[in-house]
């Protein structure tokens, strides 16, 4: 017998290793082969490869934590707290021993998130860098929003600037707000480093992150910013994943992640920025200044283009503090001109981003969605950093769009001699009377802003959501907005036809003996069912949809199920083909499992976009029920199959 085994226990310190070490022993002496996978405060160690968890007859966890179990479906999987594991380890091999034990079965939602496991593996710096975005968000909004509230309510515009006035209530909101400001790049950092390294990496990463942001460390005014910052996090993290693989001996593995790995992670990330990356930075932007110091005499276009390139670059960085704090400069010499540009450039990729979202839904999940509000408002407040989750998310795309969105804004505001007499932007300066030719400014906002978001949607595919239930992706492409559907005469069902899944099946589009020995030669055989029974144009074309789909990602969803799916023109109307392979087709799923039922969706590209989505939602229901799966695979005939199918509502 091959047994795995799991401990962890919420310090990740002590108990962990104790459970492991009792269990292991225990196996050993039973004779029974077991390999353990420890969850601990210096984070995942000797984990399971898939060839581990396809091999063992059973899984023990034993955990005072959550675990993620989604890779264990169809394991017998025993879970007990961590104290079992120290105490009674014996006892708990017998359990499996004696075939006491359940089968784990998914409850949809572990495969859903086992699924994304298996995808952040395939990208592990674009999962470390989204770790660091997700943390640092909430920050951004807290501390724009409480900016922006304070700005509009208690500022006053002066020669020196939009300025609230010390002795008031608003000085002290603003003043929180700046609070939140202070640690978005440490807790960007902090948990991109968590996100490689595990507990080990956060304190190496905040302090990274606090060294970034602060450049006194190595003599800058603005320091690094975000850029800044995502470098601290990855050094931090790999710095300390380098030190937690170092063998050490069981006596020192207790403090490993509390003190040895901490302090000397901390040691290094902190020293290469101050004397190797820090001092480099400072040069740069020191000669930057110069240099925009000396375009005066230039083209004003040119310099409005350069200026509104540095604000949008690094959103409140260190490459636009250069541009802004020279703006500022500017005003104390009585050119107003310089900063009317950059107050158009400071508040477009916000407001750019914020509108993309509001263009077109399709390419941004519901969270982002939600993200591009704010974005939107703190735009409007002159609050440059609304942009930073979406080009920390997307930077080549997103990038480049508020870039071009920014020049085209400052550069219209220098045609159109805007002036600002504060040192601040946004929409905020205007209303409160600090710009010269509101007019021309506002034009220039607005024209920026639309630059950004249609050339960001350009370049952006569509976003990916997932079906409820079900660990499908679809892209939401197939989600678009409804529309009237005009094709070849051919008569499209609608989607409030579809009530049931025998609207669009029947017993000509079912086969319970596939043929096929693979994949592809299942598809072929499904896509020839569609053909006999008058649903294609061309088998060919629809072939190509549901392969290209296909590539993307496996729609093996695990359970033996699969749900080849695709949308093409040489659909006629939307069918489904239910197919069964008793011996399984490997299918590349989520569980490892064969596909033996499978589920081949056609939908005409030009029909409803949510006829798609409706088919899926009424399998993934009812397939989650296990006695109607095998009910499924059971059945000896075409007709009991189909009466079968007529309970997918």
């Amino acid at each position: 017998m091959k047994l795995l085994a799991i401990t962890s226990c919420p310090n990740g310190i002590a108990h962990t290793y104790m459970a492991a070490e009792n269990l292991q022993k225990a196996a050993d002496k039973l004779g029974v082969e077991m390999k353990v996978e420890t969850q601990g405060s210096i984070g995942v160690e000797n984990e399971f490869s898939e060839k581990d968890i396809e091999e063992a007859d059973g899984i023990i966890i034993a955990a005072d934590k959550t675990v993620e179990k989604g890779r264990f479906i169809g394991k017998k999987v025993l879970i007990v707290g961590v104290q079992d594991g120290i105490r009674r380890p014996e006892q708990l091999i017998n359990k499996h021993q004696n075939g006491e034990v359940p089968v784990f079965h998914s409850d949809g939602k572990a495969a859903n998130e086992f699924k994304k496991e298996k995808k952040d593996k395939q990208n592990p710096i674009y999962r470390h860098l989204m770790n660091g975005v997700s943390y640092m968000i909430p920050f951004i909004v807290v501390g724009g929003l409480l900016i922006a509230i304070a700005l509009t309510i208690g500022g006053k515009p002066t020669e020196s600037g939009l300025v609230i006035p010390e002795d008031s209530f608003w000085k002290t909101i603003e003043q929180l707000g700046g609070a939140s400001f202070t640690f978005m790049i440490p807790i960007l950092a902090g948990f991109i480093a968590y996100s490689i390294a595990d507990r080990p990496g956060l304190a190496p990463g905040v302090i990274g992150g606090y060294i970034a942001a602060n450049g006194s460390f190595y003599g800058s005014e603005a320091g690094a910013g975000f850029i800044g910052g995502m470098i601290a996090g990855f050094l931090a993290g790999y710095v300390a994943l380098t030190i937690k693989r170092i063998k050490v001996p069981k006596a020192v593995q207790p403090i490993m992640p509390i003190i040895i790995i901490p302090v000397f992670a901390s040691l290094i990330v902190g020293l290469v920025f101050v004397y190797i990356v820090g001092a480099p930075v400072a040069q740069v932007f020191e000669s930057l200044t110069n240099w925009l110091a000396g375009m005066q005499g230039t083209s004003s276009i040119l310099l409005a283009v350069i200026l509104g390139a540095m604000i949008s670059f690094d959103m409140g960085g260190p490459v636009n503090k250069v541009a802004f704090l020279f703006g500022a400069a500017m005003i104390g010499e009585g050119n107003y001109e310089i900063m009317g540009p950059i107050a158009a450039a400071i508040c477009i990729p916000p407001i750019g981003m914020g509108l993309a979202t509001f263009l077109k839904k399709k390419k941004y999940e519901e969270a982002e969605r939600e993200t591009g509000k704010a974005s939107f408002t703190m735009g409007l407040f002159g609050i440059t950093e609304g942009a930073i989750p979406f080009a920390a998310q997307d930077p080549i795309r997103v990038i480049p769009s508020i870039m071009a969105g920014s020049i085209t804004g400052s550069v219209i505001a220098m045609i159109g001699n805007v002036g600002d007499r504060v040192a601040h932007g946004g929409p905020i300066v205007a209303v409160l009377g600090a710009v010269d030719n509101v007019l021309m400014f506002f034009i220039a906002v607005i024209v920026g802003a639309f630059v950004t978001a249609i050339l960001v949607n350009l370049l952006k595919k569509d976003a990916v959501v997932e079906v409820a239930g079900v660990g499908m992706e679809i892209s939401s492409e197939e989600l678009v907005e409804e529309q009237p559907v005009k094709s070849m005469g051919a008569t499209q069902s609608t989607t409030e036809e579809i009530s049931k899944l025998t609207d669009i099946t029947n017993e000509r589009l079912i086969d319970i003996d596939l043929k096929g020995s693979n994949r592809d030669a299942v598809i072929d055989e499904m896509i020839a069912k569609l053909e006999e029974d008058g649903v294609l144009d061309s088998s060919k074309q629809f072939r190509e949809a549901i392969l290209s789909r296909e590539n993307e990602s496996s729609t093996g969803i695990g359970m033996n199920i699969a749900i080849p799916h695709g949308k093409s023109s040489a659909v006629r109307k939307p069918s489904v083909v239910f197919g069964l392979k008793q011996e399984g087709i490997d299918w590349n799923s989520l569980d490892g499992t064969e596909a033996r039922l499978i589920f081949m969706i056609a939908v005409p590209k030009e029909s409803e976009g949510d006829a798609h989505l409706k088919i899926l939602q009424m399998l993934s229901r009812q397939l989650m029920d296990d006695q109607f799966r095998e009910k499924l695979l059971t059945v000896q005939s075409t007709k009991e199959a189909y009466q079968l199918l007529e309970q997918i509502k």
